[in-house]
């Protein structure tokens, strides 16, 4: 196999790869002993025609796909090892040549790692993240739980309340005529909630059981059905289930209903004490993810195209493997949400270029800072790994082998860069802060 590289715009390059000619001919040969069965020749039996033959009837190229198909991801991976390029993209591949007799010839277009340039990196300056947990946050979170433990209740002798649950049936007249989507039966509703079109669920507060009320609403102009959008519309509605929420007593009972503490005055000490913790986390990774962003602004780098454009691509594939281990396809995502795969890939787009920045800032200030990976640190890695996937430390690096090991110590290397980053960072108050101090 031969290599050419040749450097773009754009920070772009095309590898050109050239197969020897016997290589395609074992590759021709290949493609023809797995198609042959598939092949219907006057005069033969399926499976029994001379390759010749076939080629004859129906051209030589009949084998050249399968074979370019066989031969180019082999090849394509002894050009990576060959080139010494960073490449950063999926290959954009054009076949060349190919021809029985001939080398296989074909070209890879990709992105080639851009270069950082750093900028400031040592003692940004960041705005100070809240750790602070108030009263009122405490309060809100055990109200939360009072919410989540309440019980309901039938109502049969008041009208509808804000914050009921109901159950009603419905039907959207516009222009006196019923339109298509607009009726409902036995629809559970809680008032308040936002479900429905704005006035629309103010509008049945006061409504009694069994008794139709007639609720006037229009439609928003921005409404996704266009022939419903500005509109005026009647809805005909009538309550068939009111249901009220009763709260518990904010009382030592309450306490030990809820945690595994006697008194309210132990919950509420628990309730803040996991809320500074949290608080805490939330800072900790606010202040790591403003420190990088800063990075970034004060670094110099080109992100290509085609880079991006994996990362995307990536992420959407993430994104369809979490779907699916909750039981979702993608088709059904996409059925359900009226999303379209250009659409998330455009959605995505901002945080795949995020992403893509903060792994090179960070790499720039491992190299900058000459920070390594120790076998220590290494090996606890993989010791955590392990555990994580039920499975001894030596199996762990076996199925990592060289270039999975090599990975792993780079993201070691870049943890290593946050905190350093993070550590030598400064937080300021903002001006708003300073004004109340």
């Amino acid at each position: 196999m031969s290599l050419q590289v040749e450097k773009l715009d754009k920070g772009m390059a095309k590898l050109t790869i050239e197969v020897p000619a016997g290589e395609l001919e074992k590759a021709i040969e290949s493609a023809y002993q797995k198609n042959k069965n598939k092949i219907s020749i006057p005069g033969f039996r399926k499976g029994k025609a001379p390759r010749r033959m076939i080629e004859q009837m129906y051209g030589r190229e009949i084998f050249y796909e399968d074979a370019a198909n066989a031969l180019i991801p082999e090849a394509y991976e002894k050009a990576l090892d060959e080139c010494g390029e960073d490449i950063v993209s999926a290959p954009k591949v054009d076949v060349v040549q190919i021809e029985a007799g001939k080398p296989f010839v074909f070209t890879a277009e990709v992105a080639l790692k851009p270069e950082v340039t750093l900028g400031k990196y040592k003692g940004v300056e960041v705005e100070a993240f809240d750790r602070k947990v108030t009263d009122e946050e405490v309060d809100k979170e055990i109200a939360r739980q009072q919410d989540a433990n309440a019980r309901t209740v039938n109502v049969e002798d008041r009208g509808v309340k804000d914050g009921d649950l109901t159950v009603i049936d419905f039907e959207g007249f516009v222009d006196g005529v019923a339109f298509e989507g607009g009726k409902g039966e036995n629809y559970p509703l809680t008032i308040g909630s936002g479900q429905f079109i704005p006035g629309f669920e103010e509008a049945l507060i006061g409504a009694e059981l069994n008794k139709e009320v007639d609720v006037n609403v229009t439609f928003p102009e921005d409404y996704q059905a266009e022939e419903l959008a500005g509109k005026p519309a009647v809805f005909k509605c009538t309550v068939r289930e009111i249901k009220e929420k009763q709260l518990p007593e904010l009382d030592d009972e309450f306490a030990s209903e809820v945690s595994e503490f006697d008194t309210l005055a132990e919950y509420k000490a628990d309730v803040k004490k996991k809320l500074e913790e949290r608080k805490a986390a939330e800072a900790k990774d606010a202040k790591e993810e403003a420190v990088i962003r800063a990075i970034i602004e004060d670094a110099g780098m080109e992100i290509p195209d085609a880079m991006l454009e994996t990362q995307q691509r990536q992420m959407a594939d993430e994104f369809a493997q979490r779907i699916q281990s909750q039981g979702l396809s993608m088709e059904q995502y996409m059925q359900f949400t009226g999303m379209t795969p250009a659409a998330m890939l455009e959605q995505i787009k901002p945080q795949a270029l995020q992403r893509i920045q903060s792994r090179l800032v960070l790499e720039a200030v491992v190299a900058a800072e000459k920070i390594e990976a120790s076998d220590e640190e290494f090996e606890e890695e993989v010791k955590t790994m392990g555990e994580a996937y039920q499975m001894e430390p030596e199996k762990v690096k076996e199925l990592l082998g060289e270039n999975g090991s090599r990975q792993v110590r780079e993201d070691i290397c870049i943890k290593k860069a946050v905190e350093f980053v993070v550590e030598n960072a400064k937080e300021a108050k903002s001006a708003k802060k300073k004004a109340e101090a």
